[in-house]
């Protein structure tokens, strides 16, 4: 029913005349007498209303549902007719008509629809022997609905403008993020390729150091694979996520260990606690705020996860100062970030893959520091 396109317009072009048949057949209650013309006028009304829900209009063009728009001006001169030329119930729907027409049509068929407009509008008032006074208000009415129908039309235009250069911003944007995504995997497996090599041979500090290049070029191929995720939006415009049950110490522990060895991050996780989740999403979320811990705050940096209720509860605090007063309320938006080396974008991250979770992040003083906290549903409510 919503939206653009012939057979969108049709559509909504059969509800008007369905409300205008329902209110014909009202108006047979209130005068018995005009019972047939009324009839008439419904009878008009729904074959118009099962025309615009019937009749393939996708196949006829895209401007085909205008001719419903013409036999509609001449339901409602019929109609104007049978209540005996008083236009005060068909008046507005003329008024519809033009404003449905101005959702769909350029601005030349709005100009071609004045002459049947004016006509629908004048020449049952002329047969049934209306004054002057009241023919004369065509002046005034017509031109009024012609100039909302023009305002209405161009904001639709601006509105469709606008609608189709963001879809070609989005279009360029979601191809060159998966060329990027691409392009970065070659050279990404020769670097994993010599870090292999290497550690075959090396021992000690070195080799320890190797087994932390390779634990990084992991993740980052990984995050490779995530600038894909532009493909796995959906139509309401939601991230799908792969869920799963999984245990919530083993979690905590794998995606700590793309920390640095020497940082001073302990976890403090309740070893029964199965949670429901997007495996690479959480290490996401939990590095994140690890990192900015460990950079904004002061440590040691204490990783918790809890079961509340109805809710899991991840904690990454810190022992820092807190939080800037004048960063609080744009803490979690875009570039958000304070200082040369913040681009402002990981706690919104945060955010939206919480959201996505179907949980909230937000941050509690602590004293000192501060916690960040991301709730998720239950692993018993949820999947």
């Amino acid at each position: 029913m919503l939206g653009t396109g012939p057979r969108a317009a049709a559509r909504q072009a059969a509800v008007l005349f369905a409300v205008a048949g329902l209110l014909g057949l009202l108006g047979i209650l209130n005068t018995p007498h005009l019972a047939g013309r009324l009839l008439t006028v419904t009878a008009c009304d729904l074959v118009l209303t099962l025309a615009g829900l019937f009749l393939p209009w996708d196949r006829f063009g895209a401007n085909s549902p205008a001719l419903l728009g013409l036999a509609g001006f001449a339901v409602l001169g019929l109609s104007t007719w049978s209540f005996g030329g008083v236009a005060a119930g068909t008046g507005p729907f003329l008024v519809l008509l033009y404003a449905w027409s101005a959702l769909h049509f350029r601005r030349w068929i709005l100009a071609a629809f004045t002459v049947p407009a004016t006509l629908a509008y004048l020449v049952p008032l002329i047969l049934t022997g209306q004054p002057p006074l009241v023919v004369s208000s065509a002046v005034v009415f017509l031109p009024a609905a012609v100039s909302v129908a023009f305002l209405i039309e161009s904001q639709a235009r601006h509105l469709r403008d606008d609608r189709m250069r963001l879809a070609r911003i989005e279009q360029w944007r979601a191809a060159m993020i998966s060329s990027l995504a691409h392009d970065v995997r070659a050279p990404l497996s020769t670097v994993h390729l010599v870090l292999e090599d290497l550690r075959e041979t090396a021992t000690g500090q070195t080799a320890r150091m190797l087994d932390a290049a390779m634990r990084q070029t992991a993740r980052i191929a990984r995050l490779a694979d995530g600038l894909l995720d532009i493909q796995r939006i959906d139509s309401s415009g939601q991230l799908k996520l792969d869920r799963a049950r999984h245990s919530a110490a083993v979690l905590v522990k794998d995606a700590l260990s793309y920390v640095r060895e020497d940082a001073d991050v302990s976890a403090d996780i309740d070893p029964d606690l199965t949670v429901y989740v997007d495996k690479q999403r959480f290490e996401q979320i939990l590095l994140n705020l690890v990192t900015n811990a460990l950079r904004y705050g002061k440590p040691p940096v204490l990783v918790t996860f809890r079961r509340d209720g109805a809710i899991d509860r991840l904690e990454v605090r810190d022992h820092g100062a807190g939080i800037p007063e004048a960063l609080r309320p744009r803490l979690f938006g875009q570039f958000a970030g304070e200082g040369p080396e913040s681009v402002g974008l990981g706690l919104w991250i945060v955010r939206q893959l919480a959201a996505a979770h179907g949980g909230q992040a937000f941050a509690e003083a602590r004293e000192p520091g501060v916690a960040m906290v991301i709730t998720f549903p239950a692993a018993a409510l949820s999947g």
